[in-house]
């Protein structure tokens, strides 16, 4: 077992929030000329192809039961639609507004705790939780006005992900984290070749295959090892430190997110949507601190 080391998890979380979304911008740069299929590909391809020498350093097995395949498939299932829709989200939003409306995921994921796990919510919590959902709509409602449909997407983005914390905590104890992006990463290149196949010939911004320039390439690079890296700061820095502890830190993707969509596009949320991203943040990160409080045992139970 791995020390732990706050600080050093906190720094890692910190690397995280910074090249998360740095990746989510490399991504709305390309999105205007290279197909969504063909995106997905490379960042899954780049994913397992970057990740394989490190399990063979380390000598991390990759071997997994019948049953461990079958959700870490449905788990790569899940990565697949949700960084999809997170990609085509990117093609009409800003990127600060996509981000900020995809963390309504902690409520999500604590109605889903109470519903499939059976874990007690409390009544601040649910408070908590209705307020960051209203925070979430200051910021969907210009962006919905604008756009339309897509700026629901990451709205999809935040429950798609929802699910996949579900299944990645069912087989967390089970399979080392770097063995499972492997073998996703491997699971979901041949999944895209074939959906590749089957619309093979279309010439649009979803499916097909396009020459991309040399910076293109370079950008297609990016994303892959952009997104592996991001992962792999994230898991790290659960290894160093309890996710009560850097829960709270990843909450700086947002405004991280806001600097690079000034930096790189001129976007800034506009003062409705700012007012939201505040009180989606405040809520949400009331509910981390909320249940760090309550995961420390009583005076009686010390």
């Amino acid at each position: 077992m791995t020390q732990d080391r706050p600080l050093i998890g906190i720094l890692l979380m910190i690397g995280f929030c910074a090249v998360a979304p740095l990746g989510d911008a490399t991504a709305k740069i390309l999105g205007d000329t290279i197909p969504l299929v063909q995106l997905l590909l490379v960042r899954f391809a780049i994913q397992a192809v970057v990740l394989l020498p490190i399990i063979f350093g380390t000598g991390i097995s990759l071997r997994m039961s019948p049953r461990l395949l079958r959700i870490t498939f449905l788990r790569t299932v899940l990565h697949i639609i949700g960084i999809a829709a997170m990609f085509t989200s990117l093609r009409y939003l800003p990127l600060a507004d996509a981000v900020a409306i995809a963390f309504v995921m902690p409520f999500i994921m604590l109605a889903f705790g109470a519903t499939f796990l059976g874990e007690e919510v409390g009544p601040r919590r649910i408070a908590a939780c209705t307020v960051g959902f209203i925070g979430t709509l200051l910021v969907v409602q210009p962006s919905f006005a604008a756009v339309g449909w897509p700026a629901l997407l990451p709205i999809v983005v935040a429950f798609v992900f929802s699910f996949y914390m579900l299944v990645s905590r069912h087989i967390a104890k089970e399979c080392d984290p770097l063995a499972l992006q492997t073998v996703s990463g491997f699971m979901a290149t041949p999944m895209i070749v074939v959906l590749l196949a089957f619309t093979w010939g279309r010439d649009d911004s979803f499916f097909g295959i396009v020459t991309p320039n040399a910076t293109e390439t370079w950008l297609l690079l990016a994303i892959g090892v952009l997104g592996t890296c991001g992962h792999l700061l994230m898991t790290w820095s659960l290894r160093f430190a309890p996710s009560a502890t850097v829960a709270p830190v990843q909450y700086l993707e947002i405004p991280f997110a806001t600097f690079f969509g000034w930096l790189i596009f001129s976007d800034l949320p506009n003062g409705l949507a700012a007012l939201g991203i505040a009180i989606t943040m405040a809520a949400g990160l009331y509910v981390l601190f909320r249940e760090r409080r309550l995961a420390q045992p009583r005076p009686s139970e010390a």
